[in-house]
């Protein structure tokens, strides 16, 4: 079963920080392209950041760059989301995908990031 599950959201203060994970399976994460988006309510999904497979090539939005950084842990085929400096408008559902051909192939389920104070 190819699956893809998001967890790590919650709420935090504006300036705080929140790491997300997202765990595969059915996929071997270190040899695709995945991704992170988010969707704020009445808004579109919004691109966040890539890595490919060399895991070298990170590519990131200019709303996230300097602020988030993406990994992975091969070992455990999982990617991450560490999001620093968090502000009201990172309130979103966070999603990871799987991308293929310049397609998405998968989403998870999505995790809910609030930032208030």
């Amino acid at each position: 079963q190819v699956q893809l599950v998001e967890s790590g959201g919650g709420l935090a203060k504006p300036g705080g920080s929140l790491t997300l994970s997202c765990a595969a399976s059915g996929f071997i994460l270190s040899a695709e392209a995945v991704s992170w988006a988010r969707q704020a309510p009445g808004k579109d999904r919004e691109w966040l950041s890539t890595m490919f497979k060399d895991g070298t090539d990170i590519y990131y939005a200019d709303s996230v760059k300097g602020r988030f950084t993406m990994s992975r842990d091969n070992g455990k085929n999982m990617v991450y989301l560490q999001m620093n400096s968090l502000k009201p408008e990172d309130t979103a559902t966070y999603y990871c995908g799987v991308k293929r051909g310049g397609e998405y192939v998968s989403w998870g389920q999505g995790t809910q990031v609030t930032v208030s104070s």
